[in-house]
């Protein structure tokens, strides 16, 4: 597993998809198995991953959406932690 930094950049793992589901109103990850319903910040933290944009660019962005927001970094930053250890992202530098 590798370590997370900020000039890192989150993938993927193909073995999921992310998807806006209207019915649910939230995204959804989905994989062979089944799905996974996520909350709000994790559907909007994980609809910016794109495979060229890093941690830093992450927060950059949603710091600006959400400005009212305290704290924002080290919440993004554990959860693209917490979705490491589920395994529905890795990381590249």
């Amino acid at each position: 597993m590798m370590a997370l930094n900020r000039a890192s950049v989150p993938l993927l793992n193909p073995m999921f998809r992310l998807q806006w589901e209207p019915a649910q109103s939230s995204y959804v990850l989905l994989y062979p198995e089944g799905m996974v319903q996520l909350n709000g910040p994790a559907g909007e933290i994980l609809s910016l991953i794109d495979g060229a944009v890093s941690v830093q660019a992450m927060i950059d962005t949603l710091e600006h959406k959400f400005p009212e927001a305290e704290g924002l970094a080290e919440d993004v930053v554990a959860f693209l932690l917490e979705a490491q250890q589920n395994q529905w992202l890795t990381f590249q530098v």
